[in-house]
């Protein structure tokens, strides 16, 4: 009787104790205060927009659709072990490394002949000798079973010389598929081939053979899937297309400081390679300003052109814009023309030069030199096209430091830092005002460990860390209005055109850069512009198939449902975010992104209609977590719809050939009055009915 008394004790006990959790969780229970009377300007299809450019072999595996490295022979074909290694760059980095070519048949079968080469600087020359089979092969080659590929190559050479192609994607004899070329001649020409492989492989190899007497020379090879548009891959095209980007700014990058767009026009083929010094690696110039303003169309997004400001010229600079934007009837609009683009391709965004003040750019400057540089580019451009946009390459004093230099910056610690060589974008402001329309900032985190902190912190302290990087050239733009009132009077805005936090594109990452997004939709007032690093790094890429990857699904779920002319409202909250518990590395920002409505991440905003209220919210924690609402001169009626994205750990990813692990699921949500339930590890954009 005694213990059964007890039992009840101890049960009475535990229920009071919850009761007691519950009320005091419902007493501190997180309030979004939303005001319908406090907006800010619409948000534009400029604010989800990509960045691209060809790190060595990142476009030509990913988006470009050529299955070849090096086809035009920019290296020698050479023996297993004799290549010679490609030159580091200033950063040390090694240089980018790219499938070979090999021969067949001997070491010394293959030699690389100056003499009239049909494109750059040589081109293989193979002797044969009989009905052995000699030439050249490069392996490693992606095929799916099944596929057509469509190739052709440039062939010269003696008429005894009988020449093969061959595809091949496994040991058997049955494992590859052979076509014969028509014999050689002394010019070039083309000749064409087509293989459908009966199986998968991720080592296949491509053939060039030759049997017979004297010798063949071949030039630009190419294969490619059959389904490629205009040279671009069809799957990665199709979720690229899903992304709602609005703009794509390209080409480059570090990249374009040292490249010469005039030789990547013309016929394909007979453009040369060039190597990269940037990023240590040889590009085969396939793709030229038409190549990619045909990406920005079948993407369905306007280009973003940045102009090379480092090695380049202002001349060169204003004959892009005209070779781009003239009329048929100007010198470089014809030239454009004659390649088979009579219409001007009507480019109204332009950035002149890209990091001109890195230590790492080629052709890295001073700020006032960079000053009369700058303006004299955008003098010339303006009179090829006076109705473009034009753009400074910024940068902020958080972001420009000594280059061994450890800090977390704070807005005190930077202060000494304006007005001065480490302070790019002020420089702008102060020295060439009324050059420019837009500025631009990049910037880069990466993703840290926090072994100290219990597990909900982590998770929040990592998901907040990139949108630190918003928030803090949010607070530096309100001290530049206070500076340079023209920058209001002129309507100057911001544009983070580069950005990215790294890791692997898991829910984890993904619930960082909701936040991201978040933190920038809250500035549409002057950050009118934003592209991340890169387009491609939204999908998971292998040589024969893609899926959108979790960081493609965030750009998926605000631009669907956050997207164009939505109006962002104000909003308060009664917990304000804290600093972090656990501060890790350094070159983290040292202020506090997000609304006052911690552990949660909140924005709001009308529909374009004016009919919905809008809802977004991270709540980067292990529990579902409830938020109440205050709306201000707003009144939902009925019941919602929410778009939930979440998956089952925070590792989740979604991979080609698996299951997603990361999914958006719409669901309903129930009407406004008591708290809404966020779920756990989730982005989640909620739009309920406004009554009138």
């Amino acid at each position: 009787m005694k213990r059964l008394t007890a039992t009840r004790i101890m049960l009475a006990v535990t229920l009071a104790s919850q009761a007691l959790g519950v009320a005091q969780a419902q007493a501190q229970r997180v309030t979004a205060t939303i005001d319908a009377g406090r907006r800010s300007a619409p948000v534009t299809r400029y604010q989800y927009g990509m960045f691209i450019e060809p790190i060595g072999g990142l476009v030509a595996r990913t988006l470009w659709a050529e299955m070849l490295d090096d086809r035009k022979f920019y290296y020698p074909v050479v023996a297993e072990g004799r290549d010679a290694p490609p030159p580091a760059n200033a950063e040390g980095r090694p240089g980018v490394a790219y499938r070979k070519w090999r021969p067949i048949g001997g070491d010394d079968v293959v030699t690389m002949d100056p003499r009239d080469p049909f494109v750059g600087a040589q081109s293989p020359r193979v002797r044969v000798s009989g009905e052995a089979p000699r030439g050249l092969s490069q392996s490693g080659i992606g095929v799916a079973a099944g596929k057509r590929h469509d190739g052709y190559l440039w062939l010269s050479g003696d008429a005894g010389a009988r020449v093969r192609v061959s595809l091949v994607w496994g040991e058997g004899a049955a494992d590859r598929q052979t076509v014969a070329l028509p014999a050689p001649g002394a010019g070039w020409a083309r000749a064409s081939f087509s293989f459908t492989p009966a199986a998968a492989s991720a080592n296949a190899r491509i053939e060039v053979t030759g049997t017979g007497t004297g010798s063949f020379r071949i030039a630009a090879i190419s294969l490619m899937p059959a389904d490629n548009i205009r040279g671009w891959r069809a799957d990665t095209m199709a979720i690229a297309r899903s992304l709602n980007s609005g703009f794509w700014r390209l080409p480059g990058g570090n990249f374009l400081s040292n490249w010469d767009w005039h030789g990547a026009i013309g016929a394909r083929d007979r453009r040369a390679p060039m190597f990269d010094h940037a990023w240590s690696a040889m590009q085969p110039n396939d793709l030229g300003m038409d190549e990619w303003m045909d990406l920005t169309r079948i993407l369905g997004v306007e280009p973003y052109v940045t102009v090379n400001a480092g090695l380049g010229d202002a001349n060169s600079a204003a004959e892009e814009v005209e070779y781009l934007n003239g009329p048929a009837t100007s010198e470089w609009g014809a030239r454009r023309a004659a390649g088979g683009h009579p219409e001007p391709y009507g480019v109204k965004y332009w950035n002149i030069g890209n990091e001109p003040y890195g230590w790492w750019q080629i052709g890295k400057t001073s700020l006032d030199y960079y000053m009369i540089k700058h303006r004299e580019f955008a003098e010339r451009m303006r009179a090829a096209d006076p109705g473009i946009v034009l753009i400074a390459s910024g940068a902020m004093p958080d972001q420009l430091h000594p280059r061994e230099a450890k800090e977390n910056a704070s807005l005190e610690s930077i202060a000494p830092k304006f007005g001065t060589e480490q302070d790019w974008t002020g420089g702008f402001f102060e020295k060439a005002m009324g050059s420019f329309e837009g500025i631009s900032e990049h910037w880069y985190d990466r993703p840290e460990q926090r072994p100290d902190a219990p597990r909900d912190a982590e998770l929040l302290e990592y998901a907040r860390a990139p949108s630190n990087q918003v928030r803090m050239k949010a607070e530096e733009w309100k001290l530049y209005e206070q500076r340079f009132p023209a920058i209001r009077d002129k309507g100057v805005f911001l544009s983070i055109d580069e950005y990215a936090y790294f890791g692997a594109p898991t829910l984890k990452n993904a619930l960082a850069y909701a936040m991201v997004m978040q933190e920038m939709l809250r500035h549409t007032d002057f950050l009118k512009m934003s592209a991340f690093t890169t387009g491609a790094s939204t999908m998971d890429i292998t040589p024969t198939a893609s899926t959108i990857n979790t960081t493609g699904l965030v750009f998926r779920l605000y631009g669907e449902h956050f997207g164009v002319d939505t109006v962002p409202l104000a909003v308060d909250g009664n917990s304000p975010q804290p600093d972090p518990k656990y501060p890790v590395g350094y070159d983290h920002p040292k202020v506090n992104a997000g609304s006052p409505t911690w552990p949660l991440d909140v924005i709001a905003g009308i529909s374009p209609d004016g009919k919905h209220l809008r809802l977004a919210v991270v709540n980067a924690t292990f529990a579902p977590q409830p938020l109440m609402l205050d709306l201000k001169g707003l009144r939902t009626r009925g019941a919602g719809t929410a778009w939930v994205l979440s998956g089952a750990t925070l590792d989740a990813a979604n991979k080609v050939g698996a299951a997603p692990g990361v999914t958006i699921v719409q669901q309903k949500a129930p009407a406004l009055g008591k708290a809404l339930i966020v779920p756990a590890t989730s982005a989640a954009v909620y739009e309920f009915p406004l009554a009138r």
